[in-house]
């Protein structure tokens, strides 16, 4: 049974129609116009137990509103959501203990005391036990190299310590469905790659659901299998991630290296690959040819720059 379950989903905003000028101004004090904005647009999916799906998107496509909308935040225009058989807008204790929201530009721990305080709380707020709160501190502080930082104030942690100490905060309570919204966003490479690994390893030992979005196709590359693209509120494709490439790229890359030790490349039609190929091995002196795939990052900025 799906955990997360996604009918028909709209969500739109009234927002208010500026009119030019002083006098445009003035007369928007008077007699404001207002006009829809539609942020998600008929919108369906589902999401099975254990998956980790990423959700991607251009900035305004609307991946946060989404996220917002199933984790209670939002009510929706029209359309049905049940997350883990819920209807999150009811916003049931049952429910938000069993959810937890990371949003890689907000904070949730306190600024001026230590994490360890912030955790603590949560403890309290989730009612958790008291061994099952020590035992998952320590397994996710220990997951996440966090030990020496426990006690020093959040504002003096450098963003990626910021950030695996929210993520230590958000999984405290075994929640069984995790929204990670754009969660390695201004982290350095390195942590980058530290905070995928514990996404990775968490999602393999733990039966709940996953969906991320992030700008940083990398995150999307090496967690997720499956992956729902979002443009303008409507979704272009959910699938697997390897269905990207051939549902959207006509094209491979020809990569041939000359025998003084040149390199070059050509974008050639799927359909001409052998024809293409031959005539270079006929045209010029080779010593090496490989035949790839376009970059995953560039078919989508492709999908994007398209719709």
């Amino acid at each position: 049974m799906p955990v997360i379950t996604v009918k028909h989903l709209t969500k739109s905003y009234q927002t208010q129609k500026k009119r030019e000028g002083l006098a445009g101004s003035l007369r928007d004090l008077v007699n404001p116009i207002y006009e829809d904005k539609i942020a998600i647009n008929d919108i369906s999916f589902s999401i099975e137990p254990g998956e980790l799906v990423g959700f991607i998107g251009p900035n305004g496509a609307g991946k946060t509103t989404t996220l917002k909308t199933l984790s209670g935040l939002l009510y929706p225009t029209s359309g049905t959501v049940r997350v883990l058989d819920q209807d999150p807008w009811e916003r049931k204790d049952s429910f938000l203990r069993s959810i937890s929201l990371v949003m890689g530009q907000k904070n949730q721990l306190w600024w001026d005391l230590p994490a360890s305080e912030s955790f603590s709380l949560n403890r309290d707020i989730y009612s958790i036990p008291d061994n099952v709160y020590k035992r998952n501190l320590k397994t996710l502080v220990e997951m996440l190299d966090l030990g020496s930082v426990l006690d020093v104030q959040v504002r003096k942690l450098s963003l990626g310590q910021r950030m695996k100490a929210e993520l230590v905060a958000a999984l405290l309570h075994d929640p069984k469905v995790l929204f990670l919204d754009e969660p390695t966003i201004g982290l350095d490479v390195t942590m980058q790659s530290q905070v995928r690994e514990f996404i990775k390893t968490y999602n393999r030992t733990h039966d709940g659901a996953i969906m991320l979005t992030s700008h940083y196709m990398a995150d999307v590359v090496e967690l997720c299998k499956r992956v729902i693209i979002i443009s303008e509120g409507s979704i272009l494709y959910d699938g697997e991630l390897s269905g990207v490439i051939s549902k959207f790229s006509s094209h491979k890359i020809i990569e041939v290296i000359l025998q003084d030790g040149t390199t070059k490349t050509y974008k050639v039609p799927r359909s001409k690959i052998a024809e293409k190929t031959a005539k270079l091995i006929a045209d010029l002196p080779i010593s090496d040819i490989n035949i790839k795939e376009v970059a995953i990052e560039d078919i989508i900025r492709q999908v994007f720059a398209k719709k």
